[in-house]
C-alpha cells in the first residue's frame, strides 16, 4: 500500500489549480473541511451501522446530493512510475475509480478520485470539502445495485504528510475514499495537498 500512497503523492503534481491560475485568483478557492469534520473531533452524529459487503461489481455512476455531484465513473490504472492515473482534465464532470483495487460496496477500501477544477472552472469535486459527517455518497454499480455510503470524516492533508495507510489501507468492511486536490494554494505551486472523504457502506438499493 505504501507504493500506492507514494504514487498518489506523485499525482498531486497535476493539482495545479488550472482555473485559479488562469483567472489569476487566489481569493476564490474550494471549501476546506473544518476541524469538526475530522476523525479527531469524534462522531458528531450517530454513526450508522455498517451493511454487509456486496460481491465485486464495477461502479458506473457516483452521486453526492449535498454538493450536487452526479457523474459517470471512468476506470483508472497506474502509470509506469506507479502513480495513479487521473481522469482527463478536460471533462469537468467525470470521476475516476482505481480499477485494480476494491469495487465500491465490496469488502475493503475503494478509491475514487476527481479533479477540483480545470482551466474552465470548478470540476466534479470542487465542493468536496464542504461535506459533513453523515452526508451520503451513492455509487451505482454495473450489477444495477446502488451502494449507499455515509461519511465518517473529511480531512485535508499536505502532500508531504499524506497518511498512506490510513487512506489506502484495506478494511474488514466495505469502505470508500473520495479524493481530490486541496489544502493551501499558491499560483506557483498550485494545490499543496488533498481533501479526503472517508465513508462506509450503510445500505444497498436494488435496481
Amino acid at each position: 500500500m505504501s507504493g500506492r500512497g507514494k504514487g498518489w503523492g506523485i499525482a498531486v503534481a497535476v493539482c495545479a489549480g488550472l482555473w485559479l491560475v488562469h483567472s489569476g485568483s487566489e481569493n476564490v478557492t474550494p471549501p476546506v473541511p473544518s476541524a469538526a469534520e475530522a476523525f479527531a473531533a469524534g462522531p458528531r452524529i450517530h454513526t450508522d451501522a455498517a451493511a454487509d459487503p456486496l460481491p465485486p461489481s464495477a461502479p458506473v455512476r457516483l452521486r453526492i446530493p449535498e454538493i450536487r455531484v452526479d457523474a459517470p465513473v471512468a476506470r483508472l490504472g497506474l502509470r509506469e512510475d506507479g502513480s495513479l492515473q487521473v481522469p482527463p482534465a478536460g471533462d469537468r464532470n467525470l470521476v475516476g475509480w482505481y480499477r485494480d483495487g476494491t469495487a465500491p460496496g465490496a469488502k475493503g477500501t475503494a478509491i475514487v478520485v476527481g479533479h477540483v477544477d480545470n482551466a474552465k472552472g470548478p470540476s466534479v469535486f470542487y465542493s468536496l470539502g464542504a461535506l459533513k459527517k453523515g452526508h451520503r455518497i451513492e455509487v451505482t454499480r454495473k450489477d444495477g445495485r446502488t451502494a449507499v455510503f455515509t461519511i465518517d470524516a473529511i480531512e485535508v492533508y499536505e502532500a508531504d504528510d499524506f497518511p498512506d495507510e490510513k487512506v489506502y489501507g484495506s478494511r474488514d468492511r466495505a469502505e470508500l475514499r473520495v479524493i481530490t486536490c486541496g489544502g493551501g494554494f499558491t499560483k506557483k505551486t498550485g494545490y499543496r495537498g488533498n481533501v479526503v472523504a472517508y465513508g462506509h457502506l450503510i445500505g444497498v438499493r436494488q435496481a
